[in-house]
């Protein structure tokens, strides 16, 4: 079983996902350039952080026109497991996977941290390992990471239990502390913290590690 991981001209968190995929987990995972259609060979996809198309018109706008994309709707279609981190989960809202927007952050800057996230779903196999109200810590590297949505979208969310996790102390202004969501299916996770940061004790960090074993659970 292999985890393709989708490169834009821009992403700069493609290799850290690779390497806490393969080296810390020993999870089977290969590049996958933008431009291809072809999705055939894997199990799972995961949209990495970074500046796709520098981020020009607005984070993950341009990206969503990518040619992998197409084959991508498709795959979450037929219940392919997808996972946006930071930039990809702009792009996945920006293709309509997700819904709501990623906004420059409340205060205007760019936040590098590490923050405490509290699990407020455990309905989908993205966090089946975890119970509801669970802490865990992860790290943050976003300035358009204020999650946003109408009143309407977010009272779906919530009858949906679609609100996979939120900030504990909110760094960045996003609407209902949230932090990361899915789609009604469950087989999509959009999130802003980065798990593949957080997969190796080495760095005193292991949180991420099960979020991304995820990727591979039925």
């Amino acid at each position: 079983m292999t985890v393709g991981i989708v490169v834009f001209p821009g992403s700069n968190c493609d290799r850290d996902v690779k390497w806490a995929l393969k080296d810390c987990l020993g999870i089977p995972a290969d590049f996958l350039w933008h431009e291809s259609r072809d999705l055939t060979k894997f199990d799972a996809i995961v949209l990495p952080g970074g500046f796709s198309y520098g981020d020009y018109l607005r984070c993950g706008a341009i990206a969503r026109f990518a040619p992998v994309l197409d084959s991508l709707i498709d795959f979450v279609k037929n219940g392919g497991k997808v996972l946006g981190i930071c930039n990809g989960f702009q792009v996945l809202t920006e293709l309509g996977l997700l819904p709501g927007a990623l906004t420059r952050n409340k205060d205007l800057h760019f936040i590098c941290n590490t923050v405490d996230l509290s699990i407020s779903s455990y309905r989908t196999d993205w966090f089946a390992n975890y119970q509801f109200g669970e802490n865990i810590k992860l790290p943050i590297a976003h300035g358009e990471g204020r999650y946003q949505c109408n009143s309407d979208t977010l009272k779906q969310l919530e009858d949906e239990d679609s609100i996979a996790i939120r900030y504990m102390n909110n760094p960045n202004g996003s609407m209902g502390d949230i932090a990361g969501i899915t789609n009604k299916n469950g087989n999509v996770l959009g999130m802003m913290p980065h798990p593949e940061r957080a997969t190796d004790s080495l760095f005193g960090q292991i949180d991420g590690a099960k979020i991304l074993k995820s990727l591979l659970s039925n």
